[in-house]
């Protein structure tokens, strides 16, 4: 059955106009009148539906019962993130958004390839916040996570409450460890080539502490991926 996510509020007898974007996905599936539907607005639960109008540029439903339904991690991990070039942040925010994230803040670091601003940084947010969605509605999530707009990485820190950093330094905690207890956190992970030294420095000045993967170094997109993955099945 088609998962839609629907940005307006819903509630079980209503009758509605979905947004430009669930009704786009249901005109390229070719559901007709009748098609049962799973809607989630991001609040909560799940609403069953069922198509009442195709037309054009208008796709009506009627929404059904609500399942109170949620597959969110026992860890609220927010991603602060180097942002990796071309196609990996889309790979990144995806599977992120997989794997339970709760949010995700793309940052300019001193070693990123990915330069963003401007006009151009708000369409990658706002295409990256589409990627989220498109996970939640084939993975199962009710709650899409958050991506943020891009800010660069000092700024942020400076602002920012201290978490864990992922790090290559030698003798530093295990990441799972490092977590244990706790209900929600902020990692932060650097770019192509890592944090650069007076990054991690600062992070670590402002009451950051340091962790570990491994042994291997890891991709850009892949170390946040693997940290989160022993992070949201460990807190599960």
């Amino acid at each position: 059955m088609p998962r839609l996510y629907c940005a307006e509020p819903l509630a079980s007898g209503a009758r509605l106009a979905l947004p430009a974007g669930a009704a786009r996905h249901v005109q390229v599936l070719r559901l007709q009148p009748g098609t049962a539907l799973t809607l989630f607005d991001g609040r909560g639960g799940e609403y069953e539906a069922v198509v009442t109008h195709m037309g054009r540029s208008e796709v009506r439903v009627e929404v059904g019962a609500h399942r109170a339904i949620e597959c969110e991690p026992a860890l609220a991990v927010h991603l602060a993130v180097g942002m990796p070039a071309n196609e990996r942040m889309d790979w990144l925010v995806e599977k992120a958004t997989e794997l339970g994230v709760a949010s995700i803040q793309p940052l300019l670091a001193e070693r990123s390839v990915l330069r963003l601003a401007g006009e151009r940084a708000q369409k990658k947010q706002a295409h990256w916040q589409g990627v989220a969605i498109a996970a939640c509605e084939q993975c199962g999530r009710n709650r899409v996570p958050l991506v943020h707009a891009v800010q660069p990485l000092q700024g942020w820190l400076a602002a920012a409450d201290a978490g864990l950093v992922l790090s290559l330094r030698p003798g530093t905690q295990a990441i799972g460890a490092a977590a244990a207890a706790l209900t929600q956190l902020t990692l932060l992970s650097g770019p192509e080539g890592g944090l650069a030294p007076a990054e991690e420095e600062a992070a670590l000045a402002r009451g950051w502490r340091a962790v570990q993967l491994g042994p291997r170094v890891l991709r850009a997109e892949t170390a946040p991926i693997a940290a989160l993955a022993v992070l949201t099945s460990s807190a599960s």
